[in-house]
């Protein structure tokens, strides 16, 4: 029942904090607080699977009648992967709760904001549970409703053009998703007389080439969205930078892993075959994201607009090692997930601080902070050098482990995303610069870090300097889910052709 309570305790919650607004900070820092030592003491109690016993049962999983009539269950299961993102969650989750304490704009309907941040937080531990397509679906489309109010009511000046362009993205994509998924469920139950959305029955369905390709297309298309990916990252910069400040860190640090989850843990095992097709296209819009989404943070002026693009950059590294196919991508993939949660957290966070002192994000009218907010300027220091990829911090070793598995099949590729960590120093350090040296152009006072804000940005400089030093214990929690991606990865020997080209039969299992 553990799983089933991570889930209940925030959605209970989540209606409480609306019930009692005046309470409703505490209700939802106990909330996320009790559901992260529950997973915290589930990941470290179980001991890590060996690879030998990979990947054969769960952590922790439970299944309940739900909609018998289709063949959908509440089928909630997780392992060493999925885990790891949960624990992520509630740990992002909770400091996007304190960081929102001293928000302005969140003490109008404080109730009723704490009830969208906690429901958004289930739906994005959801998603790392479902094993059901059709579950998985539902939280996959209950994350949207939560963040489409966060942005619409708390957000900046043209929040509600930002929040529908951002719900229309994620729907509409999204549907193609559930036609994919219904598509699935309909072949399996034609080939084999049982109609489940489980997503363990489902791997051992039989597609032509063609028709593997167009439900691979139709899981892709919303995945990129979500991520976001070149060229479908149009509605990023207006809804990272209206977003408030807890919101756009759940936002970009978590909604944006469940599409790199849904590509490693559905789409690859479900379609292996095509994935392998579509993988040269795959590589060449990951490093067309990273240049691209690094030349438009550069040119940017105000300081969350170039935060968001800087993350569009970095997400690319994340597609490019999904689909590098091999294991050290693999295990760089999970790691960047993990740490560039943490890092843009983090940056996003000393920009809403900011953003409260001075009533905007304009860099033309920053500088010369670092003399009255030097404890603001550290943390930001410390984000800084792990956006750029300082050794020490967590997304050297992950975008380091990328960049080596992806020069083991495409070297040309490789080079040219490397040239994105020269560029992610440059506007990395803009922020530096820009924000907290030179000469200062007004007089803030006592501006510096409340005690609650420098206990969030503690947290994530501890979380973002072990990960640099002991990336092991993510990696071996993870290894078995990273033996199965490399098996699926080999699952032909031959090589991809173009889709919709030939009408031989591929077996996944």
């Amino acid at each position: 029942m553990i799983l089933t309570w991570l889930l209940l305790i925030l959605l209970i919650g989540g209606v409480l904090a609306w019930l009692f607004a005046a309470w409703s900070r505490w209700i939802a820092t106990l909330a996320v607080l009790l559901d992260l030592v529950l997973a915290l003491q589930l990941w470290l109690a179980h001991p890590l699977i060996s690879v030998a016993n990979s990947p054969a049962g769960w952590i922790a999983e439970e299944q309940y009648r739900w909609i018998p009539l289709l063949g959908a269950s509440l089928h909630l299961a997780v392992d060493g992967f999925s885990l790891v993102m949960v624990i992520l969650t509630l740990f992002v989750g909770l400091l996007c709760v304190w960081i929102s304490w001293h928000d302005p704009s969140t003490r109008e309907k404080t109730g009723f904001f704490h009830f969208h941040l906690l429901w958004l937080i289930a739906g994005i531990a959801g998603v790392f549970m479902a094993m059901d397509l059709l579950l998985f679906y539902f939280f996959w489309e209950l994350m949207l409703i939560p963040m489409f109010f966060l942005i619409s009511i708390w957000g900046g000046e043209t929040r509600r053009k930002a929040s529908l362009k951002f719900f229309l993205f994620t729907q509409f994509s999204g549907l193609f998703m559930l036609i994919a998924i219904l598509a699935l469920y309909i072949f399996h139950g034609q080939q084999t007389g049982q109609y489940s959305f489980d997503y363990p029955v489902l791997l051992g369905t039989s597609l032509s080439r063609p028709v593997a390709g167009w439900l691979l297309a139709g899981f892709l298309l919303a995945f990129l969205v979500k991520l976001p990916a070149l060229p479908f990252h149009s509605w990023l910069p207006d809804a990272y930078t209206q977003s408030p400040t807890g919101g756009v860190a759940l936002l970009a640090g978590l909604m944006s892993k469940t599409a790199a989850y849904g590509m490693l843990r559905f789409a690859l095992p479900l379609f292996p075959e095509a994935a392998r097709m579509f993988a040269p296209v795959m590589i060449v819009l990951a490093v067309a994201g990273i240049l691209y989404g690094a030349k438009l943070a550069y040119a940017q002026t105000d300081l969350k607009r170039l935060i968001a693009f800087s993350s569009f950059s970095h997400m690319g590294f994340i597609l490019l090692g999904i689909f590098s196919m091999q294991e050290l991508a693999y295990q760089g993939v999970i790691l960047e997930m993990v740490a560039h949660a943490i890092s843009i957290s983090g940056l996003f966070f000393v920009a809403g601080m900011l953003r409260v002192r001075l009533g905007h994000t304009r860099l033309d009218e920053m500088g010369g902070f670092w003399e009255y907010m030097p404890r603001m300027g550290g943390a930001a220091m410390v984000f800084v050098m792990a956006s750029l990829g300082l050794p020490g911090l967590g997304n050297f070793i992950a975008e380091f482990l990328i960049l080596a598995g992806a020069y083991q099949v495409h070297v040309v590729w490789a080079v040219l995303a490397s040239l994105g960590l020269i560029a992610s120093m440059i506007y990395s350090l803009v922020i530096l610069q820009k924000v907290f040296h030179g000469k200062s152009k007004q007089s803030l006072g006592k501006a510096d870090m409340k005690p609650l804000e420098a206990l969030v940005m503690a947290c994530l400089i501890l979380a973002i300097v072990w990960i640099g030093i002991f990336p092991q214990r993510i990696v071996r929690s993870v290894q078995p889910v990273v033996q199965q991606l490399k098996q699926v990865a080999q699952v032909s020997p031959s090589d991809a052709g173009q889709i919709g080209l030939g009408h031989d039969k591929i077996s996944l299992k």
